[in-house]
């Protein structure tokens, strides 16, 4: 193999830029992409399928720095398959967003004085498809930005015709099934949006509330009565027992009896469950079944009434008292007032922290309610998400996640999946005149004069169904055929049980269908292979991104200050199986000095000749083995080959087991450690050398970064693809293939070399810097040794790398160091005569002292202090005695240099 004329190189050199700046060619590079039809998936391909969904963003929304971090891990994982041969979709799409979208286009109503009662259910209807037309192209953009290689010619929406088709086939199916009922349940109620809203969707926030201590019963102390705490008294008007511990003895007398309530004068029971706690306050508790999940299930336990006392908007209603009416806040300050007047307030109202749910949309408290919903009977479902996990049909990673998964499975409720809404998909139940009730399905019609379920679907409902309704489930497809059980779903920890098992639970269901199994053998199918759960991006300092913190980063503010490639770098780098992740500014500048250094590198390298070889598709191993069996490779050569092929086999396992993070550090590690800083300097020699060598440096160079940017593409795919397409000549790295292994032998006497050589050239530039000299300037030297330690053929690389100059008739040394190499020493010579400032060097060395010296003195102090050593953890002191050594060397090293240019 011949490499190519070194003009032609420096030709595509000429073609880069003179530096990288992201913004001038990221935006067009990603739209070359795309109308070259790079990412789109062929369902008809021979090549093995890969395939991944992009879990829906809202439509409402825009890109947070967590769903930057998914979309790089799944760009990542998709372009990797790509260049390994797989045929790839990665598709794209977004959620209808119901309670959150409905919201916003409600307020742009209410800036005219509108309502959506004024237009009626359809016009509102098409104003919200008006608003999802004008704004839903935000994200898309972002995408966009941040490199996704999605299949655009497949995005999807939760509200389009056929995944509306496939709700409806899915919920008439667990109609049918006895699956799907309707029942008047505890429900989490968002008074200000009149709806139920789902568990994801209440955020739980600590409150500074008020304990009030209420009296049941006589006013008189050696009469009937039981006290009670609350930090909702407006409830009271709702309350149907009094609930005590069977075996508390300061009630057993009373259980079985009734009270009268002190407002609505009701007769209430006192009742006995061993759900109360004894020890816990005065060990009685009031019981509301309507308004608390706690008293629901003990209601039900006890055969107890559950008057609702509250309407939809959280105003007291149907208890007759003066408190009709009312807000729920204002009733708890009045129904307060009433009972401390009439003497029923048991103790001084106090400060009480208490955690309170509140609704992530419109940041109310919510307020549990008794309502009638539509429900999905979850125990069979649930236990198919759960021993599809235990079988191994899908595989969560990191497994340490799989107890969490099991915990929320085998114990999940039924879930209400009904909302009070008009933008959603509507429940497709209709209601005949004599209350006969039918499900109608996609195919057929509800008969005449029925009227439909006003409610709509829980939006987790429609995105349950994500991963095969995308691909049109329920019809045949050949994209189902071809990418369905998908391979990988990406996504954060936090949301594992709403998701992930909905979509768990629903792909179990449906996975004998004929038009899943087709052609696969009958087996059962799951929804996707693997699960890769990731942690959550915090700040610097290890804190929860938040509104209310005002630490959240936009990624997009990122991506215009550093580049995309540099915001992926950093997230991949940091990105570990269920680990949470700290990013800051300085993660951003060292990702875009790293992508800096990758461009100056390989400019250099096309400026020396380097090239990958005569054909530009053909893989860097195929070219190294030609390269190292045809031609004499110098250690330098042969020692970064190996290495890279370490580096690459240390790669393929991280991505394989989802360690993004490892895998980016080793990369990291050997581009900027061993190719730019030990490499690159080396081939410099290498090249002044001429002839052969500086043939074979630059087609080993040319097939190193050839390689190490396939390597990085995934991660980094602007700045690699526009160095491998001057580098290589070739069409697109998008469609390079992936490095695979040389199949040659480590040398490992190569390996041991430059690793002797590189510890002698760090030991002398340190001696160099000891002795006073300056990093750039040249002095003369001897080394004593260097045949012995085998390194006679690295003797200009050493001598060029640790600024050294052959010693000329007039050598006297003035300073020596020795080096202890693998099996022997190497004696280093230095004439530093005339080359040092002797006043600068021991001013500046004096100054050192001084340092070391204070730094001895405290930490010798701390250590001496007793009172300290006995408080302070091992690992403090530990520390501590680490810095007194060193700076007790320190002190020691400069005395003894001080004493040399003293000439004692």
């Amino acid at each position: 193999m011949t490499s190519a004329a070194p003009d032609n190189s420096r030709n595509r050199a000429d073609a880069l830029p003179k530096s990288w700046v992201p913004s001038e060619v990221e935006a067009e590079m990603y739209e070359r992409w795309v109308a070259a039809g790079y990412f789109a998936a062929d369902s008809a391909s021979d090549k093995p399928g890969y395939s991944i969904v992009l879990p829906p963003p809202n439509v409402t929304g825009s890109l947070h720095m967590g769903h930057a971090l998914d979309h790089t891990l799944m760009d990542t994982l998709s372009r990797r398959k790509r260049m390994q041969g797989y045929e790839v979709l990665w598709l794209p799409g977004m959620d209808h967003a119901g309670i959150a979208t409905q919201t916003i286009v409600e307020k742009q109503l209410a800036v005219d004085g509108k309502t959506k009662e004024d237009f009626g259910r359809e016009l509102f209807i098409d104003k919200v498809w008006d608003w999802k037309r004008e704004s839903g192209g935000q994200i898309q953009w972002q995408m966009r930005a941040l490199g996704d290689g999605v299949d655009w010619s497949r995005d999807r929406f939760t509200m389009d015709d056929g995944l509306s088709r496939a709700v409806q086939t899915i919920f008439k199916r667990l109609y049918d099934a006895g699956l799907i009922y309707r029942a008047e349940r505890l429900v989490n109620w968002s008074p200000e949006l009149r709806t139920a809203i789902s568990d994801i969707e209440v955020k739980f926030e600590d409150v500074e509330g008020e304990l009030v201590s209420l009296r049941y019963g006589s006013l008189k102390d050696d009469e009937p009565h039981v006290i009670v705490a609350t930090t909702r008294v407006e409830t009271m008007l709702g309350d149907t027992a009094v609930a005590v511990h069977p075996e508390d003895p300061r009630y057993k007398d009373l259980i079985g009896s009734t009270l009268e309530h002190p407002i609505t004068g009701r007769r209430i029971p006192i009742i006995a469950d061993d759900y109360v706690d004894p020890e816990f306050g005065t060990g009685a508790v009031k019981i509301t079944p309507a308004h608390d999940p706690n008293d629901f299930e003990m209601g039900l336990r006890h055969n107890l009434p559950m008057p609702s006392i509250m309407d939809e908007r959280g105003r007291i209603t149907g208890t007759g008292t003066e408190f009709d009416g009312m807000d729920r806040f204002e009733a708890r300050v009045k129904v307060r007032e009433r009972l401390a007047a009439e003497g029923r307030i048991a103790a001084e109202k106090r400060p009480y922290l208490h955690s309170v749910g509140h609704s992530e949309r419109s940041g109310e408290a919510i307020e549990p309610r008794l309502s009638m919903q539509w429900w999905v009977k979850v125990e069979s479902l649930a236990k198919a998400a759960g021993d599809a996990v235990r079988n191994g049909d899908t595989v969560i990673h990191p497994t340490s996640q799989e107890p969490r998964w099991f915990e929320w499975v085998d114990n999940m409720h039924d879930w209400c999946i009904s909302r009070q809404l008009w933008w959603g998909h509507r429940i497709p139940i209709w209601y005949g005149p004599d209350g006969e009730v039918v499900c109608v399905g996609p195919d057929e019609t509800a008969p005449e004069g029925w009227v439909q379920d006003p409610d709509v679907l829980d939006t987790w409902f429609s995105s349950g169904l994500w991963p095969f309704s995308t691909m049109g489930w329920p019809d045949a497809t050949d994209e189902l055929q071809k990418f369905y059980p998908t391979s990988v779903l990406v996504t954060g920890y936090d949301i594992l049980f709403f998701w992930v098992a909905r979509m768990m639970m629903f792909g179990t269901f449906v996975s004998d269908d004929h038009v899943l199994t087709a052609g696969k053998g009958g087996a059962t199918q799951v929804p996707f292979k693997d699960v890769f759960l990731h942690g959550l991006i915090r700040d610097q300092y290890g804190k929860k991104m938040s509104k209310s913190r005002g630490n959240g980063i936009d990624p997009l503010d990122w991506i215009n200050s550093y580049g995309a490639d540099a915001l992926r770098f950093t997230l991949a780098r940091g990105a570990q199986p269920g680990g949470d992740l700290s990013v800051g500014e300085s993660h951003a500048l060292a990702s875009r000095s790293f992508v800096t250094k990758l461009f100056n590198a390989t400019k250099f390298a096309l400026m020396n000749g380097a090239q990958p070889g005569t054909l530009p598709d053909r893989a860097a191993s195929d070219c190294l083995q030609v390269a190292r069996n045809g031609t004499a490779l110098t250690d330098a050569d042969r020692w970064i080959i190996d290495r890279l092929e370490q580096v690459r086999a240390e790669v393929d396992s991280a991505f394989d087991a989802y360690e993004f993070g490892k895998a980016c550090e080793a990369l990291y590690h050997f581009a900027w450690d061993e190719l730019c800083d030990w490499y690159l300097e080396l081939s410099k020699v290498q090249f002044a050398a001429g002839g052969s060598r500086a043939e074979s440096t630059s087609i080993v160079l040319g097939n190193v970064l050839d390689a190490v940017l396939r390597l990085l593409h995934p991660v980094i795919p602007f700045v690699t693809e526009a160095l491998w397409r001057a580098l290589t000549g070739g069409e697109s790295v998008v469609i390079a293939t992936w490095p695979a292994a040389t199949g040659v032998a480590t040398d490992g006497t190569a390996a041991q070399r430059i690793s002797d050589a590189q510890r002698l050239i760090t030991e002398i530039r340190r001696f160099r810097s000891d002795q006073g000299l300056a990093d750039k300037q040249k002095v003369a030297a001897k080394l004593i040794g260097l045949d012995a330690a085998g390194l006679t053929g690295l003797h200009d690389s050493v001598t060029n790398l640790a600024r050294l100059t052959e010693p000329g008739a007039e050598f006297a040394a003035t300073a020596s160091v020795e080096v202890r190499l693998s099996g022997t020493t190497v004696t280093v010579e230095l004439d530093t005569s005339g080359a040092v400032d002797l006043v600068a060097e021991r001013r500046r060395l004096e100054k050192d002292l001084a340092t070391a010296e204070k730094e001895l003195a405290t930490t010798t102090a701390k250590l001496g202090n007793e009172a300290f050593l006995a408080k302070a953890p091992d690992q403090v002191v530990d520390k501590i005695k680490g810095r007194r050594d060193v700076a007790e060397a320190e002190v020691a090293r400069i005395g003894v240099r001080l004493a040399e240019l003293s000439g004692k």
